[in-house]
This record gives structure tokens, sequence and C-alpha cells, in this order.
């Protein structure tokens, strides 16, 4: 008879405490992970955003340095087309970061 608390049906029914205590349990875990910034849906669209970021300094770098060599390459201008277009490329890329960063995330 130690086994079976007060309260307790043997017989497998589930203890209304029980369920109670794991509903609560639930609650204070979904509050924790987002005040922890774990999960919720912010953090899908900050990764999001993060992404654009990133694509478009990338792109805006690889974009108008191969532009550039390819300038040079064809009119025989030396590295001056490639670093002209790098620095447009990275004031693009800057406009855009700074773009990005004003909205809100989707």
């Amino acid at each position: 008879m130690a086994e079976i608390e007060p309260g307790q049906d043997p017989y497998g029914v589930e203890d209304p405490r029980l369920s109670a205590l794991d509903e609560r349990l639930r609650e204070v875990k979904a509050r924790e992970t987002l005040k922890k910034g774990q999960g919720g849906p912010d953090a899908e669209r900050g990764y999001s955003q993060g992404n654009r970021v990133i694509s478009a300094l990338i792109g805006s770098l690889v974009g108008s340095a191969l532009i550039g060599w390819l300038i040079d390459h064809w009119v025989g201008t030396g590295p001056w087309g490639l670093i002209v277009l790098l620095f447009l490329g990275i004031a693009v890329a800057f406009r855009q970061i700074i773009r990005i960063s004003g909205e809100r995330p989707e």
C-alpha cells in the first residue's frame, strides 16, 4: 500500500493534479524560450533578415568585382576598372544593408 499515495487511482485514470502540473510546466517553458529569444515567431524573421544582409553584401562585392575584372580584361585598363567597380560595389552593398536594417523583420 505504500506505493499508492492518497488521491491516486491505481487503475490508470489520469490524475487532475498531474495534468495541471504538466500544463503549468509547458507554459513556463514557453515563456522561458520566448524570454531567451529561442523559438517564437520573431526568431525566424531575424534569420531571414540576416540572410538578406549577407546575400546583399556578398552579391554586390562578387558581382562588381567580376564585372570590373571583365572590363579590365576586355579594355586593357589594368586594375582600375576592378578597383573602381569594387568600391562602387561596396557602396551599393552598404546602401542595401542600411535599407534592409531600416525595415521591420518580415
